[in-house]
């Protein structure tokens, strides 16, 4: 029985469908938002599976997350707001993602990666960047190991987050891409209170039973089921 009722959940996962749409709960300043399945919620963390989305991308290399960020974001900015061929502008949409490579050095600048969700008009064909610096990402369906926090999405918030949720899928033996991670953020600038920031781990292994189910989850499956 117990092992029929896990299928029956990797088959409403494997149909689930995701996309760029209307906003969630905590994506309250953007029309379009990236849309997901919840697959599975702990104390610690949620996981989420994604369809594969369409996104506007740009490197930026310095010594802070925030500093390259910053860099990165207004050349995207720019381009929606009608640097690409044709001028057109369109919505801001939710959430940014910067790309953290895991393994980084103090004395050495890193390459930190900005993307932008293209908006759901623009997914199948969206206008080419002027700017030869930036460029168009295919996300591909994923599992992701998501951990959320408040506040400011900083170099120092964003890495101790991220080790807090590295420690907890270490602790329930959890398979997931270690050589780097996402920082990711849905609140303008402008936005003081309720601010919603969220880490991102890429689960190894797509519907893979192991990625997104934790032990706890497992034993209570094997007890009750």
């Amino acid at each position: 029985r117990a092992f029929i009722s896990v299928l029956a959940m990797l088959a409403l996962v494997v149909s689930a469908k995701g996309s760029v749409g209307t906003n969630t709960s905590f994506c309250t300043e953007s029309k379009e938002c990236l849309e997901y399945e919840l697959v599975c919620k702990t104390d610690e963390y949620e996981v989420r599976h994604y369809s594969p989305t369409r996104w506007v991308s740009t490197d930026a290399e310095a010594y802070f997350m925030g500093v390259g960020a910053a860099m990165a974001f207004r050349r995207l900015f720019q381009y929606i707001t009608g640097a690409n061929e044709g001028g057109i502008q369109m919505e801001m949409t939710a959430p940014v993602l910067v790309k953290i490579p895991e393994e980084t050095k103090m004395w050495e600048p890193a390459v930190y990666t900005l993307n932008f969700p293209l908006p759901a008009a623009y997914q199948e064909k969206p206008p080419a960047p002027t700017n030869d610096k930036l460029y168009f990402t295919e996300m591909p369906e994923m599992d992701v190991y998501v951990r959320s926090y408040g506040g400011w999405m900083l170099s120092v918030t964003s890495r101790l987050h991220a080790h807090l949720l590295t420690k907890e899928l270490e602790r329930v033996r959890a398979s997931y891409n270690h050589s780097y991670h996402y920082g990711v953020g849905y609140d303008s600038p402008l936005k003081l209170l309720n601010r919603h920031n969220e880490v991102w781990y890429v689960a190894d292994g797509l519907y893979s039973l192991l990625s997104f189910m934790s032990v706890d989850f497992m034993i209570y499956v094997a007890k009750y089921w």
